[in-house]
């Protein structure tokens, strides 16, 4: 009985030992594991304070195109280095000079915290009107239109378009067609729709006028096209990237009437004829015609 006791006795610290062996080295292990996560956050802010910034001045408020810039709508926040976008503001000087002849407006809407940005502002003095918004070398123009050929009013500045042409031609080139349908320009770009030069119209508006930025060539072309025939816009999407070609319908190709081919004209045979007298009665015989 005594034997069955102490093999017992032996048996059960034998398992103890094992328990504290394992539970010692369980929590050896998660100890080591919180080193190392405590070490790599400690890594990881190091290497965040060591990340170089500049001063970068940011809009304080959302901010509507027109709208006057004053100190009260910035304020200066840190922005990484390299990752620092071109024309942003720095000095206060530079944004709102002392000797300035006039306020900067908003020339694109900003939203809050979003970097001041020169091609976002206008220079010291000068209006916010479409004159700002039109590159080197184009024109603006503008387009009568109405809900059907104003895209029912979805249309936005900024956005771009192709314009179609629908009337009839007159001469040789008429035809028989009728009128046609032909695209006249691709990816004209909007200025303003009716009065409205920003970008931030919310909902549908029916407009009578939109104002494109085209070239003087493609100008004379939509002038021409506007004062001989009906025009029409064709919303193109944000990410299309496609080149249209050109592209003309007229009443035949609308309804799949192909045009017959013509008919041959069926030619006679040439008989040539000579008289013959023939004692007092004369008589017409054929003969091979020859030229």
């Amino acid at each position: 009985m005594r034997a069955v006791f102490g093999l017992v006795l032996i048996v059960g610290v034998a398992l103890a030992g094992g328990a504290v062996y394992l539970a010692q080295d369980y929590i050896a292990q998660t100890q080591a594991q919180l080193e190392r996560e405590k070490k790599a956050a400690q890594d990881a802010m190091a290497n965040a304070t060591n990340i170089a910034t500049v001063d970068v001045f940011v809009s304080n408020r959302p901010l509507k195109y027109g709208e006057r810039l004053v100190q009260e709508d910035v304020r200066l926040v840190k922005w990484p280095e390299d990752a620092l976008p071109e024309g942003t503001f720095q000095e206060l000087a530079t944004l709102f000079p002392e000797d300035a002849k006039g306020d900067r407006y908003i020339l694109r809407a900003m939203e809050k915290n979003e970097a001041l940005l020169e091609v976002k502002v206008t220079k010291p003095g000068e209006s916010a009107g479409l004159t700002s918004r039109l590159q080197k070398g184009m024109r603006a123009f503008a387009i009568r239109v109405d809900v059907a050929s104003g895209v029912s009013g979805f249309l936005r500045p900024g956005d771009n378009v192709d314009v179609y042409w629908t009337g009839s031609v007159s001469g040789a080139l008429a035809g028989e067609g009728g009128e046609i349908t032909r695209l006249i320009q691709t990816n004209v770009e909007l200025i303003a729709v009716d009065q409205t030069a920003g970008s931030d119209l919310t909902g549908a508006s029916i407009a009578r006028t939109v104002t494109v930025a085209a070239t003087p060539e493609q100008i004379a072309s939509l002038a021409q096209a506007q004062n001989t025939g009906r025009m029409s816009l064709a919303l193109v999407g944000v990410q299309d990237e496609t080149v249209a070609s050109a592209i003309e319908v007229d009443q035949r190709k609308l309804l799949g009437i192909k045009e017959a081919a013509p008919v041959e004209a069926k030619v006679e045979e040439r008989k040539c004829y000579t008289n013959i007298r023939r004692g007092a009665e004369i008589v017409q015989s054929q003969i091979p015609c020859t030229n």
